[in-house]
């Protein structure tokens, strides 16, 4: 999957992440409660999320369906930021997450299972 998604087309996709297959005027009226969109704008923000593949559009009623899945845009953006920021090595984003903020003893269990998993 090597789709950049921008912020307001995330924005589409966490609707149909958490809602599943919507209308696009069910997702219009989502948008305006929560972001303050106009019907036009996330139709625009819809039509690119179609350019681009991450979603597809069905009839009747133009119900839009995700074709990607949030873990997928998870993995791309953060491949995408380990290469930009961290010369695409992935042990040093996670010393500079682990420098930030003192772990407590059950999110170190998680990692160590995480990694002993990955052996």
């Amino acid at each position: 999957m090597g789709i950049k998604l921008f912020d307001s087309e995330l924005n589409i996709m966490e609707i149909l992440w958490q809602e599943g297959n919507t209308t696009a005027k069910r997702i219009a009226e989502i948008t305006k409660e929560k972001v303050g969109w106009s019907k036009t704008t996330t139709y625009t923000i819809i039509k690119k999320c179609l350019d681009k593949g991450a979603i597809e559009r069905k009839e009747p009623n133009f119900v839009c369906c995700a074709l990607v899945t949030r873990e997928q845009v998870q993995e791309h953006e953060t491949t995408e930021l380990i290469n930009k920021m961290y010369n695409g090595a992935p042990d040093r984003l996670i010393a500079s997450l682990l420098g930030q903020k003192r772990l407590t003893s059950e999110e170190i269990s998680r990692l160590k299972q995480l990694i002993e998993r990955l052996e």
